[in-house]
């Protein structure tokens, strides 16, 4: 069985822990907010470090003005606001943000994993929050435990919500907008908002947002906004059409309860103030903003709205998947991530199946062949792996009569890990006369 590793590193200059297999490798900086402040898969790194923080770890006490976002991934609560004791100011050195982190190790060997133990927030909203982060020897398939306890002595209801920071350029210096990164969801059929989304903030009609196969995909055009999503399905997506590589993170969706203003997803873009009339949405003039003004885009998951009484706890999972995919993005299963959809098509020479798609787990694509009523068998039709995108164009020799295909993911253990895709077969096959009596 494969390892994992966990050790004490230095980081950029801070004191931080590393988890790592032979496919990614975590940076975790506890005393800074206990963020998880880089992801490196295959050489790539997925998360936007502020280039002026890096190595600091600015005193909460602190007077000085000045841009104070780590970057990184860490978590909030929600709601956000100023209305009353039921909402978060956000802003300011708050230990619940920035304060230091107990860090312990928790696992290592088969499964390696950390627990961040945070300074409770009399204060503010009475919570502590608990992160666990862990992965296995062998996928990179990241696990987080992101646990809210009421440490106050009265019941108090709070969301608590996962901020994870991407860089929206190309270039280390912060120069070079990414014209081919974008944050995606899958849009709820029933959504609780006109649109099927809404602009919280920010100009209602830019060249941000757009929708297409039933997704949202947001486009970083250096205006501050934020947009909420009731997406359904609890799967969003960083897609970097320019590096080709893709992170899907996903988390359950509670459908008997509330979620902060209806959003069980948001999407924020640091960046300008919106444009003049007449100036192209690109060309907004950078401003100083209540949040740090980027470069980057924040995908925020959120919890229900869990009421705790003083000692209860809530823990929001949530999972990470990094492979290969580029913005031709359509969708997400569990074995991995799709381009160009599964297809099969009948020909003289055999049945032709075809689609692109990036994968989870190291293993084996294998065709599940049906007939009308009954199963036909199965096929392995090549080995991958999560570093290398899929691209399927293979000729098989399916058993007679053969009118859908399915095509799973079966990993190194043997595990099945679900479809990547099932179609009928085009032409389909001819019915069988029926019997004479």
């Amino acid at each position: 069985m494969s390892s994992c590793t966990v050790q004490a590193t230095n980081y950029l200059g801070w004191k931080a822990e590393q988890i790592a297999n032979r496919w990614v490798k975590l940076e975790i900086v506890p005393q800074i907010g206990g963020r998880l402040m880089q992801v490196t898969f295959g050489g790539h790194d997925y998360l936007y470090i502020n280039a002026a923080a890096k190595g600091k770890v600015i005193p909460l006490n602190t007077t000085e003005r000045g841009d104070h976002n780590y970057g990184g991934d860490k978590i909030w609560p929600m709601p956000e606001g100023n209305n009353d004791e039921q909402h978060w100011a956000q802003g300011g050195m708050q230990p619940l943000d920035m304060g230091p982190y107990k860090l312990e190790v928790i696992s290592h060997g088969a499964k390696c994993g950390v627990r961040m133990t945070g300074l409770p927030n009399p204060l503010t909203t009475g919570q502590r929050y608990i992160r666990e982060i862990s992965i296995g020897g062998d996928s990179p398939v990241i696990s987080f435990r992101n646990t809210m306890e009421n440490t106050s002595g009265f019941p108090q209801t709070w969301s608590e919500q996962t901020i994870t920071e991407y860089p929206t350029t190309t270039d280390p210096e912060g120069m070079t907008p990414n014209q081919h990164l974008w944050s995606v969801t899958e849009m709820n059929p029933k959504s609780a908002y006109p649109n099927g989304y809404q602009i919280a903030t920010g100009p209602r009609q830019n060249d941000a947002y757009s929708v297409s196969d039933g997704n949202l995909r947001v486009h970083w055009n250096n205006i501050s906004q934020e947009v909420w999503i009731d997406s359904p399905t609890g799967w969003l997506a960083s897609v970097d059409g320019s590096t080709g590589y893709t992170m899907v993170e996903r988390h359950h969706i509670d459908t008997d309860r509330e979620y902060p203003g209806k959003a069980t997803i948001i999407f924020y873009s640091a960046g300008g103030r919106a444009p003049r009339p007449g100036q192209a949405p690109g060309q907004a003039q950078a401003q100083p903003q209540q949040r740090a003004p980027g470069p980057f885009i924040e995908e925020e998951v959120n919890s229900p709205m869990v009421e705790l009484a003083p000692g209860e706890s809530y823990t929001l999972d949530t999972q990470w998947y990094p492979t290969r995919m580029g913005e031709d993005f359509k969708t997400t299963t569990y074995a991995g991530v799709i381009g160009t959809p599964l297809t099969a098509a009948a020909t003289p020479a055999g049945l032709v199946l075809s689609g692109s798609f990036g994968v989870f787990y190291a293993g084996d694509l294998v065709a599940h062949y049906y007939s009308r009523g009954s199963e036909g068998g199965t096929a392995k039709l090549a080995s991958v792996t999560p570093l290398e995108p899929v691209q399927l164009q293979t000729t098989v020799q399916a058993p007679p009569g053969t009118s859908r295909v399915s095509v799973h993911l079966v990993d190194a253990q043997g595990l099945d890990r679900g479809p990547l895709g099932e179609v009928l077969v085009n032409p389909p096959p001819p019915r069988s006369p029926p019997r004479q009596q």
